[in-house]
């Protein structure tokens, strides 16, 4: 007995799309107050208003060494500052969500900023990540948070200049 037709042949190469879904569900850009992070959220914010999907902003900071070591007056300062600065992001990115009609999600994150964005992605079961470039020069001998992204292979990953 043969299998049925629909299987094999021409009838299962045709996918019926509708327009807007054949595209990714969920973008998640990475930042971190850099002018190129900042390239990055509003590129990935474009992107999900014309492909009408969900974007996932995704705050990360590395934990300062110094706020380990020093404690009182100076850690509170530190902390407050990184506070400060996602309240500040966090404003922006709503304004901007708002006024482009995106469905949008901040998220803060602390630590290794490839580790949390890998995490933050399976979590949110991403499609795409967004990333700015690194401006940082050792990035060149030891590896971009986008390079590693990218070796991964879980996400495409578009590196925003």
């Amino acid at each position: 007995m043969s299998p049925p037709a629909d299987h094999y042949g021409p009838a299962a190469h045709r996918l019926a799309f509708e327009r807007g879904t054949d595209g990714p569900r969920v973008i998640m850009v990475g930042i971190d107050g850099s002018p190129t992070s900042m390239n990055a959220a509003a590129y990935a914010c474009g992107l999900a208003r014309r492909q009408r999907c969900r974007l996932v902003v995704v705050y990360v900071t590395a934990p300062a060494s110094l706020s380990l070591s020093v404690p009182g007056i100076a850690a509170i300062a530190q902390e407050k500052a990184f506070l400060d600065l996602a309240d500040d992001l966090r404003q922006e990115v709503r304004r901007a969500a708002e006024e482009h009609c995106v469905p949008t999600t901040f998220m803060t994150r602390r630590g290794d900023a490839y580790a949390q964005l890998r995490d933050a992605a399976d979590e949110v079961k991403a499609d795409m990540v967004v990333v700015g470039v690194s401006a940082k020069a050792g990035h060149r001998f030891v590896g971009s948070i986008a390079t590693k992204l990218v070796r991964l292979g879980r996400w495409p990953v578009v590196v925003v200049p």
